[in-house]
């Protein structure tokens, strides 16, 4: 008999561990005075940057005070919508929800528990907000992560100022990627380039969908995708053995597979939003009124690998980006 009660024991705590990391890691704890949720959508140098930058701000404030529960969708937006719905059955006093698919489970889980967002585009396509005034008016508020379009633009046309095609390429199912996409097209029309869009619906057809890019296009541009920075190397794979160059819109997606970008830190932007979960958690601050707040700069930055395989020469002002 106590054996087998060993076993059921045994059995019953296996299936607790694995209900725990199904979703992620957990560090969540009824003793801290302070509990927080994090739903990140997927596991990437970017996201995981906004997410270690947003707990070392509150750690450097509250110390053992706070404790956080970190759940990783694995890129499944039905995952996050099971992750939000535990923070809120579990009473947590704030959300982190690090990218869009995040932020819309978490504000179609709670209308009353504090929702911060970061590595998020625009909030009022995430949100599907008409009158965007800078502030959400209810429950949210947060950093984003979208560098001056304008400005990549500009570099795009340093670089590549011979260049007639741009293909730009990002998954059709992210919103704030086709919003990139949109702004982006009208600043580079501007300049004299004929764009063309090419989407992918998942990972299963990055490469195809990225061939059919490199075929059609001198050069490439890929937006703050989630989706893309998880399928850098495949899509490297296709496109430097093409010698098509791609501008990326973040430090993560060029490292992997571009050329240059122009790019936010995606750990200041983390911190920044976990000064602004101290200011709710402890000082009472209202999301519905606090405003959105933008990375602090922006860099110039450049893959050597990928430059000199393709012999570009890149201007001084642009940093490489230093290898893992």
């Amino acid at each position: 008999m106590k054996k087998a009660t060993k076993f059921l024991s045994l059995v019953m705590a296996s299936a607790m561990i694995l209900s725990a990391t199904a979703c992620g890691t957990g560090s969540g704890s009824a003793k801290a005075k302070y509990n927080v949720g994090i739903c990140q959508l997927v596991e990437h140098p970017a996201l995981d940057a906004a997410t270690q930058g947003f707990q070392d701000a509150l750690k450097e404030k509250l110390g053992d005070d706070v404790a956080f529960d970190v759940k990783n969708a694995q890129n499944d937006s039905p995952t996050c919508s099971t992750i939000t719905n535990t923070f809120v059955s579990n009473g947590y006093d704030l959300i982190l929800a690090n990218a869009t698919p995040s932020l819309q489970a978490a504000s179609a889980s709670t209308a009353e528990i504090p929702i911060l967002g970061t590595s998020i585009t625009d909030y009022a396509t995430a949100l599907g907000i008409s009158d965007w005034t800078g502030v959400t008016g209810k429950n949210i508020s947060g950093t984003s992560d979208l560098a001056p379009l304008d400005k990549q633009a500009e570099c795009i046309k340093e670089l590549f100022p011979d260049a007639k095609n741009i293909g730009i390429l990002y998954c059709s199912s992210e919103a704030n990627s086709k919003y990139q996409a949109d702004v982006i097209s009208q600043y580079l029309t501007d300049l004299g380039y004929t764009c063309t869009v090419f989407t992918f619906s998942d990972s299963n057809d990055v490469a195809a969908v990225t061939q059919s890019a490199c075929d059609a296009s001198d050069i490439i541009y890929i937006p703050t995708d989630n989706t893309a920075a998880n399928c850098t190397e495949a899509i490297n794979n296709v496109a430097l053995p093409a010698k098509t160059p791609i501008f990326a819109g973040e430090e993560g997606i060029c490292s992997g597979c571009g050329v240059a970008t122009l790019s936010i830190d995606y750990y200041d932007i983390g911190f920044l939003a976990g000064e602004m979960a101290y200011e709710i958690l402890v000082n009472g601050a209202d999301p519905a009124t606090m405003e959105i707040k933008t990375a602090p700069e922006v860099t110039k930055k450049y893959n050597k690998a990928n430059a000199e395989s393709l012999g570009i020469t890149i201007p001084e002002d642009y940093t490489a980006i230093e290898s893992e």
